[in-house]
């Protein structure tokens, strides 16, 4: 029987025995068989958190304790990479490199939050009174339900587990149900470091099943969530009952807004792999170009060759440069909205549909696409795609591009091209985006923050605030020469002074 449940410190099944195969998007074979927990086997995980969180069996290590186990486990990491790589690029398609990549990310967070940690986090405030003695002081938060996506299904939960780790609170981890084998071997890793039993508890099956309670339940005092934009409405309001902490990421429809006095040649290459990297199935994805009016041709017309290019291919394929998309239904939905963009008016350039190449016959490819003459009215500019489809959108002046690139519920990120480093400067400032990049579109480090504006989220992860997230802040007054306040008169020890 299948026994990927991890909670309180014990490998177990499904308590009612379910299990669930999950499927390569490559070629459908069944890569791994995993449980499929109840709600009962989600409530027993939350109470163990609870419990250990409680106990202080792990709060009451110190901040570089904590930091240790976390450089411990980035070391594990380390050690299985190729293992945990092989796990993810059987889960998502994607290229074996490319999970070697974000492995290669994965640890790297590990490492970050590790040293950030062992800073020291205490301070002291003058409040100008010489026997008063005040401090900020840092504390966990206390339970985290950590719920991640499946296009990068451990590099988002490592964006969760690290900090709350570090801060000392306990979790419970909910990767998506379509790409669940690395966080299983993350667990493992866990486990072996060290932490303590109950602290670190997962629980593995579909939102719909196990991801109220994790909302839900009174006794979660965050929840960590990337995801789509419904998903995300849905988990604040059920955690407004009991005032949870949140923090989401709920994607982006991302401007990358190319001037004419850019390096085009630079500008053009980035806009082909901030649009079709990973088949477009990253929250970040420059798919919203936006290019200025004199060069719209040339830009365009180059894209689409480089477009039709691009070579499709599964986990193992070393010529493929991206892979499939996660399932028939997203297949489906990507299908659903390109058709959608050219009924609304937009021009079909390249792609917009399913792979025919035999070598595909069996997974879920889309053909990279690109849709001309779009404007911001239309849905297919507004909403996200999830999948390789670049809309393309001009504009004539400065100002123009910066209401364009604003114009969207969004605001996770953007990029800017231009050899004027003063206008880049400007429109960089001046759009409401979280991340933006300026001659560059994709790269990011975990010192920095993320996140995203408006309804692309709340809250950021990575950087320093990213572990603040999972800190309570706590200031302590200590009046070290104690004394009457004689704020009221006493009678019976005469009048105050």
């Amino acid at each position: 029987m299948v026994a990927t449940l991890f909670i309180d410190g014990t490998w177990r099944q499904a308590s009612d025995g379910g299990a669930h195969d999950v499927h390569s998007p490559h070629d459908q074979r069944v890569v791994a068989t995993v449980s499929q927990a109840t709600n009962t086997d989600v409530l027993d995980a939350v109470a163990a958190a609870r419990a250990s969180f409680d106990s202080g069996v792990f709060t009451s290590w110190t901040f570089k304790e904590r930091s240790a186990l976390v450089a411990k486990i980035a070391d594990l990491l380390e050690r299985d990479a190729d293992l945990v790589a092989r796990k993810e690029s059987d889960d998502t398609g994607k290229r074996f490199i490319e999970a070697q990549y974000d492995i290669a990310d994965v640890i790297a967070t590990f490492r970050h939050f590790a040293n950030l940690g062992a800073k020291e986090r205490e301070r002291s405030v003058d409040v100008g009174l010489a026997h008063v003695t005040s401090r900020i002081v840092h504390e966990p938060l206390g339970v985290a339900s950590l719920i991640g996506p499946w296009n990068y299904p451990l590099l988002q939960i490592a964006w969760k587990v690290a900090p709350a780790l570090v801060a000392g609170c306990s979790f419970i981890v909910k990767p998506s149900e379509l790409t669940p084998q690395s966080a299983v071997a993350l667990m493992k890793i866990i486990e072996e470091a060290g932490t303590p039993k109950g602290v670190a508890n997962l629980i593995l099956g579909p939102g719909s099943v196990v991801g109220t309670p994790l909302i839900n339940d009174p006794r979660v005092d965050l929840v960590s969530f990337t995801g789509g934009l419904t998903t995300g409405q849905t988990i604040m309001t059920a955690a407004a009952k009991t005032i949870k902490k949140l923090a989401l990421e709920l994607g982006g429809k991302n401007p990358h807004i190319i001037f004419a006095d850019a390096d085009l040649d630079a500008a053009i290459d980035n806009a082909v792999t901030a649009a079709f990297l990973h088949s477009g199935q990253v929250c970040s994805a420059g798919t919203r170009l936006l290019v200025e009016r004199s060069i719209h041709d040339r830009v365009v017309n180059e894209i689409v060759r480089r477009a039709g290019q691009i070579r499709l291919g599964g986990p193992d394929d070393v010529m493929a440069e991206t892979g499939p998309l996660i399932s028939a239904a997203h297949l489906r939905n990507v299908t659903e909205y390109v058709e959608k963009g050219i009924a609304e008016g937009a021009t079909l350039l390249v792609g917009g549909k399913r792979s025919e190449a035999l070598e595909h016959e069996n997974g879920w490819y889309f053909l990279p696409t690109v849709l001309d003459n779009c404007v911001t009215t239309m849905n297919c500019v507004q909403e996200e795609s999830f999948g390789p489809v670049m809309t393309v959108e001009v504009f004539d002046t400065e100002a123009q591009a910066i209401a364009l690139g604003n114009d969207t519920v969004f605001g996770l990120s953007g990029g800017v091209w231009s050899s004027d480093s003063e206008k880049a400067a400007r429109v960089a400032g001046a759009l409401r985006h979280g991340t933006i990049w300026v001659n560059d579109f994709g790269p990011y480090r975990p010192q920095a923050e993320w996140g995203g504006y408006k309804q692309s989220g709340i809250g950021r992860e990575l950087g320093e605030h990213g572990l603040g997230e999972y800190l309570e802040i706590k200031h302590i007054w200590t009046n070290n020469s104690p004394s009457r306040s004689g704020w009221f008169s006493d009678p019976a020890q005469g009048e105050s002074q």
